[in-house]
């Protein structure tokens, strides 16, 4: 991997890097990056640098993000089903036996962890672990080539690590907040009630701070969800940026760099693991205490 061409500063590099492909309404009046100022009514484009993606606001799509995140939930779903199409009764091999022992190890791990009785909890499981598995799995892509290939192409920008953008972790995040409150409505009804306005302190007189105490703690599930995982994987992508933007300090920093590379891929292949690991867990113990009921 090496860094980016010859008039590209360090700095500059990093940025490029991390940089999503965004796509959004720049408002009227708008200097753009050449000089050119938008029209009236504002228009909608592709964003050229962070500047134009920060005066896009709210609207604003990371394409790159979504592109990713969405092919790998597909090629999650096709490789599944047809290790599932493949599966007979028999000594499985090959990857019919590695998609086994993951669908062993996440529904052990829903036995153990959840008490409750859904039949949505295990799927959710193992969906949850495999995608966020396959787009922390992209960090281990030399961050040149993609981005340089697409650049030929006339794509500017391009992260191809989707747990590297708190759009997408905040996303997951949320989806599994809501199931969160839609299980404790239905299955503790007003004890969901009870629960955040006479807990700790089971005394009327409390129930402001037992309310406050109780939503502040509600809230941050989500939160603990999706940027554990986002400061993670950004940090991981942030360090392969760096030892990458070695390589363009000379020939004696070539061996260290490709050194510093293996180590941080194969030291990284146990963090991408270990991170869908904990996402998996946290929603299974979350959904657990949605469904406690006593």
């Amino acid at each position: 991997m090496a860094a980016s061409g010859e008039t590209q500063t360090i700095s500059e590099y990093i940025v490029h890097h991390l940089t999503n492909l965004t796509y959004g309404k720049l408002p009227g009046g708008f200097e753009r990056y050449d000089g050119s100022i938008v029209p009236d009514g504002g228009v909608w484009t592709m964003a050229h640098g962070g500047a134009e993606a920060a005066a896009m606001g709210f609207n604003a799509i990371h394409v790159d993000s979504m592109m990713w995140s969405i092919g790998l939930g597909i090629v999650f779903c096709l490789l599944f089903r047809s290790v599932a199409k493949k599966a007979e009764a028999g000594v499985p091999s090959g990857l019919v036996n590695a998609v086994e022992m993951i669908v062993d190890f996440v529904d052990g791990t829903v036995k153990d962890t959840f008490h409750g009785h859904n039949k949505l909890v295990a799927p959710l499981a193992l969906t949850i672990f495999v995608w966020v598995f396959l787009m922390n799995l992209m960090d281990l892509v030399p961050v040149d080539l993609v981005p340089h290939t697409l650049m030929l192409l006339g794509v500017e920008y391009q992260k191809i690590v989707p747990s590297t953008d708190p759009n997408i972790t905040m996303g997951m995040a949320v989806g599994v907040f809501i199931l969160m409150l839609y299980y404790s409505i239905k299955v503790k009804g007003f004890g969901f009630v009870k629960e955040l306005t006479l807990n700790p302190f089971n005394h009327w007189i409390f129930i402001p701070v037992n309310l406050f105490m109780e939503v502040v703690g509600l809230l941050a599930k989500p939160f603990s969800l999706g940027l554990r995982l986002f400061g993670n994987m950004y940090a991981g992508e942030m360090i392969f940026i760096l030892i990458a933007a070695l390589f363009s300090a000379g020939i004696a920093w070539m061996a260290p760099a490709g050194l510093l590379q293996i180590g941080w891929a194969i030291f990284h292949i146990l963090v991408i693991t270990l991170q869908a690991f904990i996402f998996m867990v946290l929603t299974i113990v979350y959904l657990s205490m949605a469904h406690e009921d006593h």
